[in-house]
């Protein structure tokens, strides 16, 4: 790993592709958590390939390869969704709703991805480095690029919110 990451850093196109390859699915999987659609993902992971590409020279320490990507991601993720809030989207399942072909009586679904939503941005970002990508507290602050026991007070607080979220969700339930 490191000789790929040393490689890459001296120009090497084919050893930084195995790199960004071998986390590619996870700075997807990231992508799409923030973006919410697949195209957008998509879309991140490519500006993510690009901006690592261009800069694999600063990455000062190899073993955080992994959290140097996924980082990147976020603020690529944070970029496109600042670009979009111009543009108002409704949720697919919302559109029976308007239309009026649903009965009155709609059921409540909530799902963790949107208690994640109603999390403020650096509560997801924690959240989703911490649990979604398994990376520990110490590499979430790192990756971050905040002190570690702000990390820890970001995740029990938003663990605290989620608790909360997920509680009054049941109050819903017949």
């Amino acid at each position: 790993m490191e000789t790929l990451v040393k490689k890459a850093q001296k120009g090497n196109d084919k050893a930084f592709l195995i790199l960004f390859q071998k986390y590619e699915q996870d700075i997807y999987r990231t992508a799409f958590i923030y973006v919410k659609n697949q195209s957008d993902a998509l879309d991140v992971v490519q500006e993510t390939a690009y901006r690592s590409f261009k800069s694999i020279k600063s990455l000062k320490d190899a073993n955080y390869f992994k959290t140097w990507l996924l980082r990147i991601a976020i603020n690529c993720s944070l970029d496109l969704l600042r670009k979009q809030t111009n543009i108002v989207q409704m949720k697919p399942e919302l559109d029976d709703i308007v239309s009026g072909t649903v009965d009155e009586d709609v059921a409540l679904e909530i799902t963790m991805r949107d208690l994640i939503d109603g999390l403020k941005e650096y509560e997801k970002g924690v959240i989703i480095l911490r649990f979604y990508e398994g990376l520990t507290i110490k590499e979430v602050s790192e990756a971050l690029d905040i002190p570690l026991g702000t990390a820890k007070t970001i995740l029990y607080r938003a663990l605290n919110k989620l608790r909360k979220d997920l509680k009054g969700a049941g109050s819903y339930e017949r």
